[in-house]
């Protein structure tokens, strides 16, 4: 609740409406800086190749740069196949994180219903938290227990 007052007295404020602007401001200043740098690197680019072709020769300096920026396509490439893994491990980390902060939030929202019950708290309602809340403890017993991949100190083979 206090969040929203927070973001609701912001928006009064017109402290938002700064904030937009000053993230406007860096996002324009940052691609202006990103777009002289690559003209930078391009000029150096032309520098080498000038270079290259005085000393080897035009054909030879123009298949040495073919080639090598075709070498550094394919590396690039195959690094981001190679880390394709881990961001999905990552991405089901993240979304197993959020589905837990959602079924948290939701339970959070319905423990008064459950716990007023009708007229008054009664065993209904007491009843109604206690069952999920002890299977859901021993779930998590279970799962604190029951490591997937760990070192097993007294047989020496993995689980």
């Amino acid at each position: 609740m206090g969040m929203l007052a927070s973001l609701i007295s912001g928006l009064a404020s017109g402290e938002t409406i700064a904030a937009v602007q000053r993230a406007r401001v860096a996002a324009i200043v940052y691609s202006v800086a990103a777009l002289a740098a690559l003209c930078g690197l391009g000029f150096l680019v032309g520098a080498a190749y000038i270079w290259t072709a005085a000393r080897y020769g035009p054909m030879a300096a123009s298949l040495s740069f073919g080639i090598g920026f075709l070498a550094i396509a394919g590396l690039i490439l195959l690094v981001y196949r190679m880390s394709a893994g881990s961001r999905a491990r990552r991405g089901a980390k993240r979304r197993n994180a959020d589905m837990k902060a959602i079924g948290i939030t939701a339970a959070l929202a319905v423990l008064p219903a459950l716990l007023k019950g009708k007229g008054g708290p009664g065993k209904a309602g007491l009843s109604a938290i206690l069952g999920p809340a002890i299977a859901l403890a021993a779930y998590a017993i279970y799962r604190e227990n029951v490591k997937r991949g760990s070192d097993d100190p007294d047989t020496g083979k993995r689980e």
